[in-house]
Parts: C-alpha cells; structure tokens; sequence
C-alpha cells in the first residue's frame, strides 16, 4: 500500500499536461515567503526557492501577513455569496481599484473565477458588442505563439500548430491567425513587412472579424517571447479601423512583470478589454477580470443589455478581498510594490544569466522586466533540469526548449542570484550526449 503522498497521488490525480502515472516531483509541506517546504520520494526535506511565483501568481511569497489579515478578516464576516442581485463591499472596492489604476476609459469591471473564464467572457463580450451593432460578426483575429488558456473558446484562439490544443480542432472555432510578431529589436522593415501582412488579413476579413486578441508585448506559454510594441500599436489602429474589439490578455503581463504596470500603457494604447489574473490576488485564491470601456455601453443598449455570463464563484469575497490586499502591495506600497521589485529583479536577472550566453546550445538569456529565459537549440530535459535546479536550492518548471524564471516580487537581489545560477547550471547540463525526458 502507498503511503507517502507521492505514493498515493501517482495514478490518482491528473497534473497539467502529464499522464496519471507520471506523479509530481515533490509532496509540499509548507511554504513561507519565497520558499516552499517539499518532500521527495526517498522522504528527504528540501527548502526550495520558488522560481515560479507558482506559474507567476505568488508575487508577493508565501504567508504575506498583510495578505494573511486581508483573508482573516473576510472569513471572519463571510467568504461566499451569489453576486446575482446582491452585491459586496470586497467586489465594490476591487472594482473601484482597478478602474483607477488600469489605462483612462476602462471604466467596468466584470468579476470571473478564472484567466480562461475571463478570455471566454471577453470573446463573448465582443461577439454580443457587433450584434448590437448590427453585425454577424463570430471570427477572432489571433498570433501565432499564442496561448489564452484551456477552455474551449481560449482555446481557439491560441497557436494553432504548435500550441497545446491540436487534438481538439474538430470542436473549436476557426480563427485567423497572424505570423508572431517581430522582436523587440527588429528593424524597420521588419516590422513594417508584418504590419503589412496584418493590414492584409484584416482587408481580407474584416467584416467577420468581431476582436482581436493579443497578449501584450510578451507571449508566456508560447514560447516566453517579447515582441515589437509597434506591432501592438498595428492592431489597435486595425481594430479601431474595422471596429473590432481589441483584447488585451494581460493574466500574465500585468501588474508590472513586464517593466510597466500594465504592458499595453508600456505601448502606449488601451485596449478596449483587458483581461487581468496571476497576481490580481497573489496566487492565494483563483480570481480573474475583464474591464472594459464604451463596448460595455453598447452591450447595455443591446436586447440582452447584459454580458451573458454569470459563475457560481463570481465575486467571491475572499478573492476579493485577496485581490484589494495584493492590489495595494502592488499599485499604493512605495516601497514594495512593483516598481522597486522590477528594477531590483531585472538588473538581477540581467547580470545572473548573462554567463548562460558563452554556451553553445544557448540560444538565447534574455530578460524582459521580471522574467528570465534560457532558450535551447533542443527539448528541455524535465527530470534533469529539476534535479540540477534542486541542487541549487531552486524550483523551476521548464517547458519545451526554455528554462524561465519569474521570481517573487519580494525576492532579494541575492534570492534572484541564487535562482538564476540554477538556471545557468540546468542549461549548462544539457550539453551533447545526454538522453533525457522531452519537456512538454
């Protein structure tokens, strides 16, 4: 009989994109600031530093005594209620938050439970935006490299060849999908070539195009990608050209991971739907948004005069009030908010990772505000990245051909250190002549 909690998760839960037998590397035991407590198979305890911010939510680490009161005090009056007809304090000011902090004329927030259940309400929001307008408009506008998350409607509008989803083509809608857009240090030409081609397929298709949605000057999960804000600023004028609703998937990007608050101010454009996720509540409670500007103001004219959407947990007030407690360490803390972490965390990365550049099968470390990628010539070996990683004192999740970090937002000049001479050491051992287990 199994008795460990590794023993006995193996075979009985499903992980993210892993087979059932394939288990976990590590049991978790405890976690406090930007470490977590783990136990491995043979029983031995590890304090690891998180390089993950737990896929990039746990900005502020683990047991935030400010996000810890702001939980407390919740439960304390009451942790749930149904947001039909009833409303809240928590949802109010959560709300009242956002709308200030987020770019001029996003004036209305929508409360979803999810980041994939806030593109699916962005994407309906936009199809019901041009049947109030008169339009049977149903086809969305995407990037190549894009990922918006698991469920059906997000789905469809990521990478439509090398993202996740291939085998469910069949059930998904067809969408138009542009080349990934130029780098950041791309010429003139070359983003003058790509903004051309997304001209075309706009001429092409303009009239089913109800949105176009994007994640703002990075793609995460396609490929931990920046990209050219000039291609950004192409498909704003698009959008607005054809009056299509430009989404912004900021799950990942915002709250400063980028170098900016948000990455679409960074471009300088607003879009008209911003979805926000990860770091809205600090990775304590599952909680996503969409706000949005004049489309919401056409939606109230229309004959439902109502997003038609509406979860169970929707305004959660313990998410809520997760979400107003890391929104004020965030945006109004000084001193520990996002500014002073970003500058403090890049300069870190920069210098950390610049030794993984003289190695051969490196194509590139590249840093981009709070993130720091290696990215291989060849398929990341999991199972030796994590023991290497470990070894250093470090967790780390990589993906395909990139080891990445998006360390804590509290993470000290020398925890960025610590994690980024990890990263060096994994991607060093992947030299010629080892056999391993293909990241996926």
């Amino acid at each position: 009989m199994p008795t460990s909690t590794l023993e006995r998760d193996s075979g009985l839960l499903w992980h993210p994109y892993g087979p059932l037998d394939a288990g976990a590397h590590f049991s978790v035991t405890g976690a406090d600031g930007p470490y977590v407590e783990l136990r491995d198979a043979s029983g031995s305890a590890h304090r690891l530093l998180d390089g993950m911010s737990s896929w990039w939510s746990v900005v502020h680490g683990y047991q935030h005594p400010v996000m810890d009161a702001a939980l407390t005090t919740q439960i304390g009056s009451f942790s749930h209620v149904m947001f039909g007809g009833l409303t809240h304090e928590p949802a109010v000011e959560l709300a009242e938050r956002l709308v200030a902090v987020t770019p001029d004329g996003l004036d209305h927030v929508f409360l979803a439970d999810s980041g994939s259940v806030s593109v699916e309400g962005a994407l309906k929001l936009a199809i019901q935006y041009q049947l109030a307008r008169g339009r049977d408009r149903r086809r969305f506008l995407a990037l190549e490299g894009a990922y918006h998350g698991d469920t059906t409607g997000a789905m469809s509008v990521c990478d439509p060849v090398g993202g996740m989803h291939n085998d469910f083509a069949g059930l998904l809608a067809t969408q138009l999908f542009l080349p990934r857009p130029p780098l950041p240090e791309a010429s003139a030409a070359e983003v003058h070539e790509w903004s051309v081609k997304a001209e075309n397929l706009v001429d092409a298709h303009g009239a089913e195009i109800a949105g176009i949605i994007v994640e703002p000057l990075f793609q995460g999960a396609g490929g931990m990608r920046p990209y050219h804000p000039a291609a950004l600023q192409s498909l704003r004028r698009l959008a607005t050209e054809i009056d299509a609703v430009l989404i912004a998937d900021e799950i990942a990007t915002g709250f400063g991971r980028t170098g900016s608050d948000f990455a679409c101010r960074a471009a300088g454009i607003t879009p008209d739907v911003m979805c926000l996720g990860k770091a809205l509540t600090g990775g304590y409670l599952t909680l996503a948004l969409l706000c949005s500007g004049t489309v919401a103001d056409v939606i109230t004219t229309s004959s439902h005069r109502a997003l038609m959407h509406g979860p169970t947990f929707m305004a959660n007030p313990l998410a809520c009030a997760a979400a107003n407690a890391s929104v004020g360490l965030l945006i109004d803390d000084e001193t520990s908010g996002w500014e002073p972490a970003i500058g403090r965390i890049s300069q870190a990365l920069e210098t950390g990772l610049a030794p993984a550049r003289r190695l051969d099968h490196v194509i590139e470390a590249r840093v981009t505000g709070g993130i720091g990628v290696v990215e291989l010539d060849r398929p990341v070996d999991v199972g030796l990245t994590t023991r290497i990683a470990a070894e250093h004192g470090v967790w780390v999740r990589p993906f395909r051909q990139h080891i990445y970090t998006m360390p804590p937002y509290i993470s000290s000049p020398e925890v960025v250190d610590t994690i980024t001479a990890a990263m060096v050491a994994a991607a060093a051992a992947h030299g010629d002549g080892c056999e391993f287990e293909v990241a996926s």
